[in-house]
């Protein structure tokens, strides 16, 4: 069964936002070394229940408030499966250099969700 694992919060000012969190819950939020403006979000021990993992992003006219993200085993299978169940892919399957891929779909009912495969091979040259 795929499980949601991950979170993301879009927002129009990350600093403020992450400030926010970390003095309101104590999440550790610190700029992510990667080659867009990502923030990793970590609100606590990955072995106690919940999610321990997150993100912030900056918000636009297709990413706004909390999305969440459905690890898959296949991207591309899960892509079919989402549109033939009449969700539209938004953002395309693309690699997360050393993480895995990524895409986003909206659902029938216009849910924004993430689709993430863990890959830490993305987005290297003989792989793609």
């Amino acid at each position: 069964m795929n499980r949601i694992t991950h979170f993301e919060f879009a927002t129009t000012d990350l600093e403020k936002t992450a400030q926010f969190y970390r003095d309101a819950f104590g999440w550790e939020i610190k700029k992510w070394d990667g080659p867009v403006d990502y923030w990793l979000i970590t609100t606590g021990d990955p072995n106690q229940p919940g999610l321990a993992g997150g993100g912030l992003m900056p918000s636009d006219e297709t990413f706004t408030g909390t999305i969440n993200t459905i690890q898959v085993d296949d991207i591309d299978a899960a892509i079919a499966k989402v549109q033939e169940c009449g969700a539209e892919i938004i953002f395309p399957k693309d690699a997360i250099p050393g993480v895995g891929y990524q895409a986003y779909f909206r659902d029938p009912t216009g849910i924004i969700v993430g689709i993430h495969q863990t890959d830490p091979n993305a987005g290297m040259a003989s792989t793609d």
